[in-house]
């Protein structure tokens, strides 16, 4: 496996040492990287979209110090330890700016992403970025055994063999090099909460096409059946925050940016809308629940919605691991 291409040094030998370990099929040429992210949440004084569209680069939580999973990219800390071990200590001493950034493996061709845990919208990365891009399952944050590379391993069908909740069906990505969106970047996917909203507005001074998915959404009732999945408190929390008897990611962020609620709290109830108000073609999907909505956006299933000025999206399907929503 030859990384002569990988300018970028460090980067170069994390690929390395990764795919000395690393054997099985080569990732299908077709199969997408995925950035998961709430593009409404505040860094620095400005959403995530306008601050992207100040700098171009998407940026590691070494660089940002925020993130959608554990806070700990700093020396020390948790993320700093696992990819130490990941990566043969190579990062030990790197500047922030030259870490990898971490999205997740579409494998199963979610319109909302491979790893909507993090976040309702995702950034779709190009096909090349394939190539500068490790792999593990599950979650480094589980410490796994298995990595990989694009060019052959074995994490797909270790995946697909597994049972895990939905939010956890994913294969993570660690991206080498950069991400910089004018090069990187296939498309920025929106959930469809954020037509007509500042989020679409700051989409749109981005160096890349915008996208739509079907959108997330579930009523208080809906909520309510699934206490037990995160806990009654945040159940109640999404309640109290809801618009007309329903929850959405737009309503969420806009909960998140009063400062009145703690954001750890407000990420349960983004969790559980995850994992029980997903549209056809992700893999958290409700059977029947696009055409029971009765709204045009939620009739898609497998396709992202049309932009006016874009392509659609790759479809999916919902796997195994999902279960019907109540």
């Amino acid at each position: 496996m030859d990384f002569r291409d990988v300018a970028a040094p460090r980067a170069r030998a994390a690929l390395s040492y990764v795919a000395a370990g690393s054997e099985g099929p080569a990732v299908a040429p077709d199969l997408r990287i995925t950035l998961n992210l709430h593009p409404d949440r505040a860094v620095g004084g400005l959403t995530v979209l306008r601050a992207l569209a100040q700098d171009g680069t998407y940026h590691s939580q070494f660089v940002t110090g925020t993130g959608n999973g554990g806070l700990t990219a700093h020396p020390g800390g948790d993320r700093w330890r696992w990819e130490s071990r990941i990566f043969g200590g190579v990062y030990d001493d790197a500047d922030a700016h030259d870490r990898p950034v971490y999205g997740a493996l579409n494998f199963r061709h979610q319109v909302v992403g491979a790893a909507p845990r993090f976040g309702s919208s995702h950034f779709r990365l190009t096909g090349a970025t394939l190539a500068r891009a490790t792999f593990c399952y599950p979650d480094s944050a589980a410490e796994p055994a298995d990595f990989g590379v694009a060019a052959g391993m074995s994490l797909i069908a270790l995946a697909e063999a597994d049972e895990q909740d939905a939010l956890n069906d994913y294969i993570e990505a660690q991206v080498h090099a950069g991400v910089v969106l004018a090069r990187d970047v296939e498309a920025l996917v929106l959930d469809a909460s954020y037509r007509g909203t500042p989020v679409e507005t700051a989409a749109r001074l981005l160096p890349c096409p915008l996208e739509w998915h079907p959108g997330y959404r579930l009523t208080v009732a809906q909520l309510r059946r699934h206490a037990d999945y995160r806990g009654r408190e945040y159940v109640e929390l999404g309640a109290r925050i809801a618009e007309d008897g329903r929850i959405d990611p737009r309503i969420i962020g806009d909960a998140a940016r009063t400062g009145r609620y703690e954001l750890q709290d407000l990420k349960m109830v983004w969790h559980t809308l995850a994992r029980f108000g997903a549209p056809e073609g992700a893999g958290t999907a409700c059977s029947g629940r696009a055409a029971a909505s009765g709204t045009a956006d939620a009739a898609h299933s497998g396709a992202a919605a049309r932009s006016p000025d874009a392509d659609t999206g790759v479809g999916g399907h919902t796997p195994a691991a999902s279960t019907p929503c109540a």
